[in-house]
């Protein structure tokens, strides 16, 4: 049996979806498409029951990839529990109007009950599931409070095969049902409504906005200098280095497969961050450096998006992005692109129109660095002074709004205007946000610990056969000339194509000025997205656009870095 939970989006359809299955998650692809969804499973009786977590919607008549995605799933299922957001009653009607039309069996989650008391909203249930004709649950995923009795009823669920004539005559249906079903009571004011209505204040919110970003900034760095300096840096001291000179004296302390494993040797010791071998950079720069920023990143992103903040900060950015050709809500992925540009990109599919998806895609590919090369950027950069750690955000803020007001003319389409559910604020569930954190750092793990290992060994190998020099003589001009670095780095401006982060710390060795750092660092970061996120450019925009955007992200960094040389 196939269960589909679908419901708006911001309605607790996650922290449901995790409290009917726990972790045992899979996360799929819809076929032709790279629109994700989750499945999971569930044992009613003796039978296993597949849970699918489909893209959150508005409509059955759908604006963007994932809604498209969502309605086309309809045929997959057997039965559906429709997550209804009981604060936001009347909205969420339209969808749950919209599933009783069609031959599925559905049962209402009336989630996020809680709420309702604390907002004076008093809902008879009984009432609402005689107009229905299906059962409906009050549920509270964050406490799981209502889903045993939930499951009990899923065997209730019924297909009443109700049609609306009019998009009108349903709309009518739903005032008339939720007048007969919901009561509001006068309640004080509370802390979060004070919250929630300076968040939402045009000139309070732009305020909350940067100090939660800055707070959001230190707390990252906070835990991952924290994990950094207090468990892997001692790991690798105490644990590590030792088995590994080991290895190296029964190699030899030199040769081919000394370098291969090991690396060269920086005064007699193993410099992890120059030794470029499989066992030492290989192993130290994703999972020393870059990992405890991913987890403290991950971390951060979990709480945003469960306290529900997310959601306002997209309405205050709207009037900004529009003027970029997008909406409030491409700020979403561009946050992710923070932890990694492969969500991000992949997050650009709830862009109504391919003007936005084309223009978020580009510009997260040039303008936001990830976690793992924000980690290399700050380690490296930053020990010249974080003035330079500054001028290189700087950069790239610069780029992003600039060459976003420029695509946003050449760009032939359409951007639509931000419709978007506000949830209430809340405590995260921090079970859930435990979860989210593990499945994204096992992902990391899993996709960057080969790429990486195997960036070193192909340029281990090229160097050897002397590949790099040959490159080196020929991008010199464009290097030395506009650019004002030496030859020798055009091994990590290479390497960048396949892992930023190694990329930056193959600078190190280099002996590069101030100047020198700040410039190659933002030619990297803007040149080429890595390997694993051209592959999602060329899925979701198709090879035509990818290659545009490649030329875009080319141009912009040879301008960006020929400025910097001038200027600096």
């Amino acid at each position: 049996m196939n269960i589909l939970l679908m419901g708006n989006p911001n309605v607790g359809k996650s922290v449901l979806f995790s409290r009917l299955t726990g972790t045992r998650t899979i996360a799929s692809n819809y076929p032709g498409t790279t629109v994700e969804f989750i499945k999971g499973s569930l044992k009613l009786g003796q039978e296993q029951a597949e849970i699918i977590d489909t893209p959150g919607t508005y409509t059955l008549e759908p604006t963007s990839k994932a809604e498209e995605v969502a309605a086309e799933m309809l045929k997959e299922g057997d039965l559906i529990i429709n997550v209804v957001d009981a604060t936001n009653l009347e909205r969420n009607l339209n969808l749950t109007l919209q599933l009783l039309e069609r031959p599925v069996p559905v049962i209402v989650a009336l989630n996020m009950w809680d709420d309702t008391h604390h907002r004076g909203i008093n809902i008879d249930t009984v009432k609402l599931e005689e107009l229905l004709g299906v059962p409906v649950i009050p549920t509270v995923g964050v406490t799981g409070q209502g889903i045993r009795e939930l499951v009990r009823r899923l065997p209730e669920a019924a297909t009443p095969k109700v049609t609306y004539a009019s998009s009108d005559e349903r709309w009518a249906k739903i005032g008339d049902i939720v007048s007969q079903v919901q009561s509001l009571s006068h309640r004080h004011h509370t802390w979060r409504d004070v919250l929630e209505d300076l968040s939402n204040h045009p000139v309070g919110g732009a305020v909350f906005a940067l100090l939660v970003l800055a707070a959001t900034f230190f707390v990252i760095r906070f835990i991952g200098e924290g994990i950094i300096n207090y468990v892997t840096d001692p790991l690798f001291n105490w644990l590590w280095t030792p088995l590994l000179m080991k290895l190296g004296l029964a190699l030899g302390s030199g040769g081919f497969w000394h370098d291969i494993l090991i690396g060269k040797l920086i005064n007699g010791e193993i410099g992890y961050l120059q030794s470029f071998g499989l066992l030492s950079t290989g192993i130290y720069i994703p999972l020393a450096v870059v990992l405890p920023y991913i987890v403290a990143f991950y971390f951060a992103l979990g709480i945003l998006e469960d306290v529900g903040y997310l959601p306002r900060l997209a309405v205050l950015m709207d009037t900004l992005l529009h003027r970029l050709g997008l909406h409030g809500y491409a700020i979403i992925p561009t946050i992710l692109g923070f932890g990694c540009n492969v969500p991000a990109v992949m997050a650009t599919r709830i862009l109504e129109s391919r003007k936005e998806r084309f223009i978020a895609a580009t510009l997260i590919s040039i303008g936001i660095p990830c976690a793992a090369l924000q980690a290399m950027i700050i380690g490296l950069v930053g020990q010249q002074g974080m003035q330079y750690v500054a001028i290189v955000y700087g950069s790239l803020f610069a780029s992003w709004i600039i060459i976003g007001l420029i695509l946003n003319r050449a760009v032939k389409g359409f951007s639509p205007e931000l419709i978007i559910e506000i949830p209430p604020y809340r405590f995260p569930p921090w079970r859930v946000v435990g979860e989210k954190l593990w499945l994204r750092v096992f992902s990391f793990i899993k996709e960057a610990l080969p790429i990486v290992l195997g960036t070193v060994l192909v340029v281990n190998i090229l160097y050897m056969l002397g590949v790099f020099d040959f490159i080196a003589n020929i991008a010199a001009p464009v290097l030395t000339g506009l650019l004002g670095l030496p030859k020798e780095t055009v091994v990590a401006l290479s390497i960048g194509f396949l892992r930023k982060d190694i990329a930056v710390g193959m600078l190190a060795p280099l002996g590069l000025t101030a100047k020198q750092l700040v410039i190659s660092t933002t030619v990297l970061a803007m040149v080429f997205p890595c390997v694993a996120t051209f592959v999602i450019l060329t899925r979701e925009l198709g090879a035509r656009d990818m290659l545009k955007a490649t030329g875009i992200m080319l141009a912009a960094a040879l301008i960006v870095g020929s400025l910097q040389n001038l200027i600096l």
